[in-house]
C-alpha cells in the first residue's frame, strides 16, 4: 500500500516537529521529506500531521499510528543488526568436495570471483574426490555432488543436470571405425574404472550393456577415464560437460538415458544455516543459472 520507507519520514518529523530538523537527521534535503511525507498521506487516504506556526503536529490519526510506525523501526533496526552480525560470522574457510573436473570448471569460470566479492572473509578450499566424502563426520562442508545419495540427512537444492554419452577419440575412430550401435561396444577397446570403483553408475552401465567388454585401461577417476580416452586407448561414457569440451573427441552415443543424474549441493543440518556455509550454499543456489553449462556443458 506504501513504501516502508516512508515510515523513516514520518517518525523524524514526528519526533523533531519540523521538516527542516527532519531533513538534518535524515541527511537529506527539506524538500524531500515535504515529498516524502505527502507521498506517504496520499497513499494512505489521511493526513498525519498537521502544519502549526511553531512547527508540525501529529493528527489524532497520526497518533494512533505512531506507535506502530516505531514498531516497525525497531524491527528493521534488528534486522540490520542480525545482518551486520551474520556478516562478520562469516569468515573462515568453507571446504568444499566435488569431483577435480568440476572444480577445475568452476575455478575458471568468474563465479569464485563474485564469491569472494560477496563474502571477503571467506575461502573456499576443494577436497577433490569422486568418491563421497561423509559430510556427517565432517570430511568438507559443503558436496556439489552427482548421481542418488543414500544420506537421507543431507539438505540439499537441485542445481543442475548430470548428462553423460559414450565418446572416442577422432584418431581411435580413424584407426577402428566408428560403432554404429552400443552393442557394437564389444567389438572396440573400452576405458574404464577399477576396483575402486566398480559401485559408479557408468561402471555398473557397461557391465549391463556391454558385458563381454575388453576394458585396456582402468581410471579411479573421471578425469583419469577423460585422458584415457584423449590419448586414443579406448572409448568411455563421460559427463557431456567434459567430453564436448574436447575438440579431439567424438560422441558416439548420447546422452544415455540410464546415466542421466541430477547435480545437487549438499550440506549436513548440523552446519547448514552457520553463516559461512549458508553463505556458499545460498549463493550457489542463487547462481543456477550460472552453474548449468558449467556442470551439463
Amino acid at each position: 500500500m506504501f513504501d516502508w520507507d516512508d515510515l523513516r519520514y514520518f517518525l523524524a518529523v514526528a519526533r523533531h516537529g519540523s521538516t527542516l530538523a527532519a531533513a538534518r537527521v535524515l541527511k537529506v534535503n527539506q524538500s524531500t521529506v515535504q515529498r516524502r511525507l505527502t507521498e506517504l498521506e496520499q497513499r494512505i487516504g489521511r493526513p498525519l500531521v498537521r502544519r502549526h506556526p511553531t512547527g508540525y503536529r501529529l493528527t489524532e490519526f497520526g497518533e494512533a499510528l505512531l506507535p506502530q510506525a516505531q514498531r516497525v523501526e525497531q524491527a528493521v533496526a534488528a534486522f540490520e543488526v542480525q545482518v551486520d552480525v551474520s556478516r562478520r560470522d562469516a569468515v573462515g574457510v568453507v571446504r568444499v568436495t566435488c569431483p577435480e573436473p568440476l572444480m577445475n570448471r568452476i575455478t575458471a569460470s568468474p563465479l569464485l570471483e563474485r564469491f569472494r566479492m560477496r563474502h571477503p572473509g571467506l575461502e573456499v578450499e576443494f577436497a577433490m574426490s569422486d568418491r563421497y566424502l561423509d559430510l556427517a563426520k565432517g570430511d568438507a562442508d559443503v558436496a556439489l555432488r552427482s548421481g542418488d545419495t543414500d544420506d537421507g540427512v543431507l539438505i540439499g537444492r537441485k542445481i543442475g543436470d548430470s548428462l553423460w554419452a559414450v565418446y572416442a577419440s577422432r584418431a581411435y575412430v580413424e584407426r577402428h571405425g566408428r560403432p554404429e550401435r552400443i552393442e557394437d561396444l564389444e567389438r572396440h577397446a573400452l576405458a574404464g574404472f577399477d576396483e575402486t570403483m566398480a559401485g559408479h553408475r557408468a561402471a555398473k552401465w557397461l557391465r549391463e550393456v556391454v558385458p563381454g567388454a575388453r576394458i585396456v585401461a582402468r581410471n579411479d577417476s573421471v578425469l583419469g577415464l577423460l585422458n584415457s580416452v584423449k590419448a586414443s586407448i579406448g572409448i568411455a561414457p563421460l559427463p557431456t560437460a567434459l567430453g564436448d569440451a574436447e575438440p579431439e573427441l567424438v560422441r558416439l552415443f548420447g546422452p544415455i538415458p540410464e546415466l542421466t543424474r541430477i547435480w545437487r549441493v549438499l550440506a549436513h543440518p548440523d552446519v547448514r544455516h552457520t553463516p559461512r556455509v549458508a553463505a556458499f550454499f545460498d549463493f550457489m543456489v542463487e547462481e543456477i543459472e550460472t552453474l548449468r553449462p558449467i556442470i551439463t556443458g
